[in-house]
């Protein structure tokens, strides 16, 4: 059989058959299935007769033809169609009549546009049937027969890639050239990878081709662009060969194996393709570089490029971490056991468990690592590098024949699955009239006798698949199989997400493929490509631990997207595989934390901190931060280096409530104690820097926080409600520089904290601050001297509501100890002073309620604040209760809890009333501090992940989100009770 130019892949025949017909050797491939199906295309046959030697020779090719045309509506169209195409197969010797068959596609390229488009799809009808009825017949082994399919292949792509050529000439984008080896498009290359450029292309493939060019080469009319040329003339050549005419198609064809296919053109320049492979080049990409080679095109300059590329696919020198990768493409495949059988029935020949993917990566993984070094393992041919690694002792004889063997009946399997309808497919049916067709072709009537077989086959496989690399790191799951090399969805694996509970598997997998390819800063590097190997499979199984898979996958690649460097961060979770855990559960139950991390990865440095899961205490990190500060330019510094130590704190504090670590009440007193830091290091940093604008002013000056600041009772995202008090010097007037009396100098001082404290930076701002509380509110100086307090609270001007939020008062931050004492003392004298009487305030109070729930209703249930019994119903009682005893000498203390235990010791509380109010107080702001960490305000729990509603339901010491509900109201409705009993209308 004459060879198409550039196959090199010799068609060695079972036995001589040179000058003998087709009919005179071919042999029954089974028993006939549908005797009636058989005998309706038989006789069509017959009426097509012209004349005696027709009848003779369709008699005597009978008994090979009727098992054929019982299961394959295919063939049987191919001979139906065209009747002299069958008639000449059976004649001719199939090596003399499969060169015509080539010839005939390869002259296709020669005729005008349509014309050419007709005999290439003529050319294929009869090579598909020719090879067909060889397969089947037995007179061709496989070798031959995927030899004629690549060389049919490689000589249509060269055919549409002339018509193509000859249609720019036409145009007169493309200068007209003599033919010489570099094809009808100098400086074009097109390379053969996967089944076509091993020689081992099957029955109804597509063909996996890449294109690039090398723009200086290309003969082009003047002032055509080669990038948009190149792309438009590939394209082209690809419908030529797969759009469906009245005379079928030529090849599918898939230009996806390409460098990063979602973001780049099917053709690329020369330059950027070297590139791409010398930085982000993949090992799954190597492998499949093993089987490249020319198949159209610029012959010589392809040449060059593999030559080229050599270094890229065959490393020399492999380190642990490069072989552990190329491992990888083995160890995704994992068996996923429902039981411990493999079965025909719906069995993926081509990618599931057995198949023929496992012995090409059982092949293929080694000839990576061996490569290198050793020439002898560079076949493009799977069997020819099963041999090599047979013959130096990598594998077992006895693996090899198995592996071998099992190759070749699983190949002609698939081809026969395929020979029924032409269909690109690569599974049996699941239904046994459908699979017994696909038996019958394989020579076996007892479609049990054929299960058996191919489950043997699939269970060997199998089994040496799993004997490679041992030893090595699981990267597949309990669960299944985690591929994600090449550029398709692997079946399998979409299997195994779905399995692991992911609503969208097709997007998970497309989103890791993605990472892999090196898309996004942390897998930018080969390191990091190597590390997230290893942390996918790991990645999955985090996520499908926390019950919230979707949510869990979908907030860590808001994190890891960016993320500008991943290696630190990727070595941290594998070396850390319960801490990487506990981040997925935060990001999964905590969009809040999630967002952060999204926003500011560099927040993931606390996790690094030995003491980040110790008991946060500020008084261990204040003098980090002090130094911090110290090394801070000016304020702006100042205040970025403030906002830093933030994040990494609240973010610390958030994780440990998420994770149980730290109690809600715990990170009340934390994000408390870690306000009071923030402020204590604006308020010196923003009286330095007023200092500094206009001038040292003589006196005192203190920062007073009210409100759940001032009670220690914050949650994540609380803001300050704040004070400050001055008192100048005795006889200070003006400061040094500008002049400003003290009014103005602490209103400047006031200002500078607030913008110290709430202003957005590119490290974000630390909180929103209110100061509506201070006396006369927006209508009042900014800062309060003393005298002016003194006059506000004491001569009767200030009003119930500034009363009771004075009750919370506490001084965070002063210019001295000494008067931050006295501060304290003047808040404590304005309380006690003789106010209203206990009627008044009770009706003030009961004024302001109504107004607040007519102006801020509840939002919902989950409204801990708002809601009737809730946390405002129960700080009103105890504000009230303190105010109304505080003149005769009763307690008064900032925190709510506090407050009522003392309230209740002194009497003016029952122990009841005591222990309902305090038991919703807790609850509720347990189940704020819970909220406000992971969620936004506006969120509803009941929404979120089965999970999140458990860790919510424990923390209350209940079995679920129902009994919390029932748990909140009956509490609520306690308080409520005590609130209505104590504060009478």
């Amino acid at each position: 059989m004459a060879l198409a130019r550039g196959c090199g892949s010799p068609l060695s025949c079972r036995r001589p058959l040179k000058g003998v017909a087709l009919v005179d050797d071919i042999r029954p491939c089974g028993p006939v299935i549908d005797a009636v199906a058989a005998d309706r295309a038989l006789t069509g046959l017959a009426m097509s007769a012209r004349d005696g030697g027709w009848t003779a020779l369709l008699e005597k090719a009978q008994p090979a033809l009727a098992p054929v045309f019982a299961a394959s509506p295919y063939l049987t169209g191919l001979c139906i169609r065209d009747p002299d195409r069958l008639r000449m197969v059976l004649q001719g010797d199939p090596d003399v009549v499969m060169s015509g068959f080539l010839r005939q596609a390869q002259a296709s390229g020669e005729l005008d546009f349509e014309a050419g488009r007709k005999a290439l799809r003529q050319a294929k009808a009869g090579s598909h049937l020719m090879i067909a009825l060889a397969d089947l017949g037995a007179v061709w082994d496989l070798n031959q027969v995927t030899a004629a399919l690549t060389q049919l292949a490689d000589v249509s792509v060269e055919a549409a890639m002339s018509l193509a050529a000859g249609q720019q000439i036409v145009l007169g984008r493309l200068i007209a050239s003599p033919p010489t080896d570099h094809g009808p498009l100098t400086g074009f290359i097109c390379l053969a990878l996967g089944k076509q450029g091993a020689h081992e292309l099957n029955y109804s493939s597509d063909i996996d081709i890449v294109c690039f060019y090398e723009p200086a080469s290309l003969l082009l009319a003047d002032g055509v662009e080669p990038h948009s040329f190149c792309n438009q003339f590939i394209r082209t050549v690809a419908t030529i060969l797969s759009e469906r005419t009245a005379d079928g198609y030529v090849f599918r064809v898939d230009l996806r194996l390409r460098p990063d296919p979602s973001s780049t053109q099917p053709a690329l320049p020369l330059d950027a393709a070297f590139e791409y492979y010398e930085s982000v080049g993949q090992n799954w990409e190597r492998a499949a570089f093993i089987k490249a080679r020319p198949c159209a095109g610029d012959r010589p300059l392809a040449a060059s490029f593999l030559s080229e590329l050599q270094p890229f696919i065959w490393r020399r020198n492999l380190d642990f971490t490069a072989i552990a990768d190329i491992q990888s493409i083995k160890r995704q495949i994992h068996t996923y056991k429902v039981d411990d059988r493999l079965t025909a029935k719906g069995a993926d020949l081509k990618l599931g468990r057995g198949g023929i993917r496992e012995v090409e990566f059982y092949t293929q993984t080694q000839q990576l690592i061996l490569g290198g070094r050793h020439k002898a393992f560079r076949s493009r041919r799977t069997l020819d590098a099963l041999a090599a690694l047979a013959d130096v002792g990598q594998i077992s004889a006895a693996a090899n024949n198995e592996m071998a063997d099992a190759y070749v009946q699983l190949r002609r399997w698939e081809h026969r699955a395929q020979m029924v309808a032409d269909e690109q497919t690569h599974t049996l049916p699941e239904a046994e009239t459908d699979r017994r067709r696909i038996a019958a072709l394989s020579g076996e009537g007892d479609l049990r006798r054929f299960d058996a077989q191919v489950t043997r086959t699939l269970q060997l496989v199998n089994k040496r698949y799993g004997e490679l690399f041992p030893e090595a790191e699981p990267l597949s799951s309990r669960f299944g199989s985690l591929v994600f090399t090449g550029v398709d969805n692997d079946p399998e694996t979409l299997a195994t997400l779905k399995r692991m509970g992911f609503s969208n598997p097709p997007q998970v997998s497309q989103t890791i493929r993605s990472w892999h390819h090196g898309r996004i800063g942390a897998t930018r590097t080969e390191r990091g490509r190597e590390l997230f190997t290893s942390l996918a499979p790991r990645l999955l199984e985090a996520a499908r631990a926390t019950g919230a898979a979707d949510t869990a996958f979908i907030r860590f690649s808001d994190f890891f997207t960016g993320l500008k460097s991943g290696v630190q961060v990727q070595s941290l979770f594998l070396a850390q595989p319960g801490l990487f855990k506990l981040v997925v559960e935060v990001l999964a139950f905590a969009p809040q934390l999630a967002s952060t991390l999204a926003r500011r990865p560099a927040a993931l440095d606390a996790l690094l901190d030995p003491s980040f899961f110790q008991p946060v205490d500020m008084t261990q990190d204040r003098a980090s931060f002090e130094l911090a500060l110290a090394q801070a330019e000016g304020f702006e510094g100042a205040m970025n280096a403030a906002r830093l130590f933030h994040n990494e704190q609240a973010f610390r504090i958030g994780v440990q409530v998420i994770s149980g670590i730290a109690s809600p009440t715990d990170a009340g007193h934390a994000f408390a104690d870690l306000a009071d830091l923030c402020i204590d290091s604006m308020s010196g940093a923003a009286l330095a820097e007023t200092g500094r604008q206009g001038g040292e002013f003589p006196g005192e000056v203190a920062v007073v926080a009210l409100g759940k600041c001032g009670s220690r009772e914050m949650t994540a995202g609380s803001d300050l409600d704040l004070m400050t008090l001055y008192r100048p010097a005795s006889g200070a007037m003006t400061s040094s520089i500008k002049g400003w009396g003290a009014e103005t100098f602490y209103a400047r001082f006031t200002q500078r904290l607030i913008a110290g404290l709430s202003a957005l930076t590119a490290a974000g701002r630390l909180y929103d601050v209110d100061m509506r509380l201070r006396p006369s509110g927006t209508a009042g100086p900014v800062a309060v001297s003393f005298g002016a307090f003194q006059n506000y609270y004491l001569a009767g001007e200030a009003e119930t509501w500034e009363f009771l939020a004075l009750t919370r008062a506490r001084v965070v931050w002063s210019t001295s100890a000494d008067f931050a004492a006295e501060a304290s003392r003047l808040i404590e004298e304005a309380l006690r002073q003789p106010g209203g009487s206990k009627a008044q305030i009770a009706a003030d109070v009961l004024d302001m309620r109504q107004l607040m729930e007519a102006a801020l209703p509840a939002k919902g249930f989950w409204d801990m604040k708002h809601s009737p019994g809730g946390l405002i119903d129960i700080e009103f009682v105890a504000q009230y209760l303190q105010l109304s005893v505080a003149g005769s000498g009763g307690p008064l203390a900032t925190p709510t809890v506090e407050a009522l235990r003392q309230l209740g010791k002194a009497g003016v509380l029952s122990p009841t009333q005591v222990d309902d109010l305090e038991a919703a107080w807790s609850l509720q702001q347990s189940m704020s501090q819970l909220l406000r960490v992971a969620l936004s305000e506006s969120a509803d729990p009941q929404a979120e992940p089965r999970a999140f509603k458990a860790l919510l339901a424990r923390s209350a010491h209940v079995a679920n989100l129902s009994a919390l509900k029932r748990k909140i109201a009956a509490q609520r409705q306690n308080a409520r009770r005590a609130y209505v009993d104590l504060v009478p209308a």
